[in-house]
């Protein structure tokens, strides 16, 4: 596969991202049970599409697979606690920790800008934090940072394993997820059948089919790439949520915002410049 067509597929993998944040908040359910029900539903989907006779259980699947169920349980219950414009700018921290860590475990050395852009992305973290919020906001926010660190750390675990099967982390992650949060599926929330369907099209579409095609890409671009690329899912997210729900972001964080998305823009344009 050619690096532009990889890219495409880490784009449009973004978009399908995207959806999640105001499809959560939908649903009046624990985020606890949100997770790990969307978890069992994505589990279905990447297993009949994988299909293993084995899985590979080396140190780097399942360590992947521990930072997916870390990514994905903090990530709902950030978008209960805070907008879910805030979580998803936030965790586009996350190439901070994939150039810090990427070097070390891949080889894969980030250049004079990718450190520029990672500067303007720290500066633009700092307003996110500026406003005077709720404990609980703060708490939310705090926990887009955690899902932050494990987007990054899938990423690189999944980069790690781009000669496998880099599926396999994913697998295994929403098996752990689904387990994790199994003591929260039987309050009565969960009986409410009008959101079996948006629980489905978390499963199926923004976890499932959007990792299948993730897998894909990530075997031809390098990690900070692969968690680059997707930007189109911070752009998207917090306008759905703005026109579905109605739901606004302080100027603070508007302004943080600006900083991240010109931060991740900015590389790839001074490089293809370069």
């Amino acid at each position: 596969m050619k690096r532009n067509f990889a890219v495409l597929l880490l784009i449009l993998t973004g978009i399908i991202w995207s959806t999640g944040g105001f499809i959560i908040k939908l649903i009046p359910w624990s985020p606890l049970a949100i997770a790990g029900i969307r978890s069992g539903v994505a589990f279905i989907v990447l297993y009949f599409y994988d299909m293993p006779k084995s899985i590979s259980f080396s140190n780097y699947t399942i360590l992947g697979s521990c930072f997916y169920t870390m990514m994905v349980i903090c990530f709902v219950i950030a978008n209960k606690m805070t907008s879910s414009g805030n979580v998803i700018l936030i965790q586009y921290a996350a190439p901070i920790y994939v150039a810090l860590f990427s070097f070390y475990f891949l080889q894969e050395k980030s250049s004079k800008i990718d450190w520029g852009a990672i500067v303007i992305i720290f500066f633009g973290l700092v307003f996110f934090f500026y406003d005077e919020i709720s404990m609980n906001e703060y708490h939310g926010k705090v926990l887009a940072l955690l899902s932050g660190v494990g987007f990054a750390g899938l990423t690189i675990c999944m980069r790690k394993q781009k000669n496998r099967n880099p599926l396999h982390s994913v697998l295994i992650g929403n098996i752990f997820t689904f387990i994790a949060c199994s003591p929260f599926y039987f309050n009565g929330i969960i009986n409410k059948v009008d959101y079996w369907s948006l629980i489905c099209f978390l499963g199926v579409f923004q976890l499932g089919v959007s990792y299948i095609i993730y897998s894909i890409a990530i075997r031809y671009v390098t990690a900070l790439d692969a968690i680059i690329y997707p930007v189109i899912e911070p752009i998207f997210n917090p306008v759905l949520a703005y026109f579905i729900i109605g739901e606004t972001m302080p100027i603070n964080s508007i302004i943080g915002g600006i900083f991240v998305l010109a931060g991740v823009t900015g590389r790839d344009f001074f490089r293809e410049k370069l």
